[in-house]
């Protein structure tokens, strides 16, 4: 059965999830900027937020996200091989592929949590990650911390 036929048996539970993105500022976040710029359709309920490079997010910040109320958080950053300060998103990845399997052992949805590599001249790619992730969501309850999740 494909992922839209399944959908479509489930209930929507939340008609507006809330994300927060963590964007690298030199292509992530000018994917997003050409996304706009291209005047490309997507979700707004992404909350972005700008950073130099995808290793500078502090794992901390995601759980807070998830603590303060967000849905779920997904993080882009430069291509592998392609980070303006040359290692920055292999950091990232480390640090963010231990940070997944960690929110899972404690019960969070893993397509509550993402990590992409978005380039400055993948507008299309932004688009389609941001509709697919809220759709996704969708399907979910609402997070709510210390309960269903």
């Amino acid at each position: 059965m494909t992922s839209t036929m399944q959908r479509s048996h489930k209930e929507i539970k939340n008609t507006n999830p809330k994300i927060i993105m963590f964007l690298c500022r030199w292509c992530s976040g000018k994917g997003a900027d050409l996304a706009g710029t291209s005047r490309l359709q997507y979700p707004p309920n992404v909350l972005p937020i700008m950073v130099n490079c995808s290793s500078r997010i502090d794992p901390q910040l995601v759980i807070e996200a998830f603590l303060e109320g967000a849905d779920g958080v997904l993080i882009t950053g430069c291509h592998l091989g392609d980070c303006h300060y040359k290692t920055g998103n292999y950091k990232a990845y480390k640090r963010m592929t231990i940070l997944s399997k960690l929110l899972e052992q404690i019960g969070v949805n893993p397509k509550r949590f993402r990590l992409e590599w978005i380039s400055a001249t993948e507008a299309a790619k932004f688009a389609k990650i941001t509709t697919e992730m809220v759709e996704d969501l969708k399907y979910l309850e609402p997070y709510r911390k210390g309960g269903k999740r």
